[in-house]
């Protein structure tokens, strides 16, 4: 295990909260390196977020829309470990490892249209890190606390840095009042390292309620004095491409539209897992690839999971 005075970026180990500089460059690649411009580049390195309204045409937004259905109604998933249910019912929250569970979600995680845009901001290969809808029902769908993917997922699965980027891909209109992502813009250069510890198994209860790794009142409200909140807003087809350290959240949805986004995350080739910075164990491999770990159009996604 990587020992913790080597660990750049430690967290939940004891103490205070701490805003830390970033160690890692925010672009790998250049605009030679892929299909996002000059100006996009360098929107996401100020803004640590790109949102590209309307991207998937209509055709593959309806499959999509045929697919999350079928996921949803689908009985045997919801008795699955990669389903997370809602903790006041017995909705479906979010669906882990869609990608290997679904060809139709496979083919999405590989388009042609949107690997290379990881790609190009990772400047290398990329495989999938995790891959999960996102169900957020109408009237009670509730929502995700700020939180730091990378804070998450350094000290609980070992990413060893900042090189990773998730894609968001809206299945359903997005607006500000049924609980759209919201972003801090410019929070990806700073990192809160969080006070306390990791509880053993803590992604059984992270993932309906994240209450471990997330951000103090001090330091959230300083990421936000300095850049605001953009919520992701968009039509259904729109695609946010937001990087691993943005400081991120939603509200719950009280409103009668539901939300429901398609979520992957990238990560560099360069940048495999190691043992967790918590000391904990690994978290399941569909939370957190460690062994399907194959680039992106090498072979196929869908495979079983054990």
């Amino acid at each position: 295990m990587q020992a913790i005075e080597t660990d750049v970026y430690p967290s939940r180990v004891g103490g205070q909260p701490r805003r830390l500089e970033r160690c890692d460059p925010i672009l790998y690649g250049g605009v030679d390196d892929g299909p996002l411009s000059a100006q996009q580049l360098a929107d996401y390195e100020r803004d640590g977020f790109l949102i590209l309204p309307n991207f998937l045409p209509p055709a593959q937004l309806d499959a999509c829309l045929a697919e999350l259905e079928k996921v949803r109604h689908d009985d045997a998933l919801k008795q699955r470990d990669e389903a997370i249910v809602e903790p006041e019912s017995n909705d479906l929250r979010s669906l882990f490892a869609v990608h290997r569970l679904s060809e139709m979600f496979a083919s999405v995680a590989a388009d042609p249209r949107i690997a290379p845009m990881a790609q190009q901001l990772l400047g290398s290969e990329v495989y999938i890190h995790q891959s999960r809808v996102n169900f957020k029902p109408g009237f009670r769908g509730q929502g995700f606390y700020w939180h730091s993917d990378f804070e998450t997922w350094h000290v609980e699965d070992g990413l060893p840095r900042m090189r990773t980027v998730s894609c968001s891909i809206l299945l359903t209109q997005n607006q500000t009042w049924n609980g759209p992502l919201l972003l801090a813009p410019g929070s990806h250069r700073r990192y809160i390292s969080c006070a306390g510890s990791t509880p053993k198994n803590n992604f059984k209860n992270s993932l309906k309620k994240q209450e471990i790794g997330v951000p103090d009142d001090d330091s959230l409200t300083a990421m936000v004095d300095e850049g605001g909140i953009i919520p992701a807003t968009g039509p259904a087809g729109t695609v946010v491409l937001f990087e691993c350290n943005t400081m991120h959240g939603s509200a719950s949805n009280i409103s009668p539209l539901p939300r429901s986004n398609l979520f992957f995350v990238y990560n560099s080739i360069q940048n495999p897992l190691d043992d967790p910075y918590s000391g904990q164990p690994p978290r399941p491999e569909y939370i957190a690839a460690r062994r399907h770990v194959e680039p992106i159009g090498s072979n196929p996604l869908t495979m079983p999971l054990e």
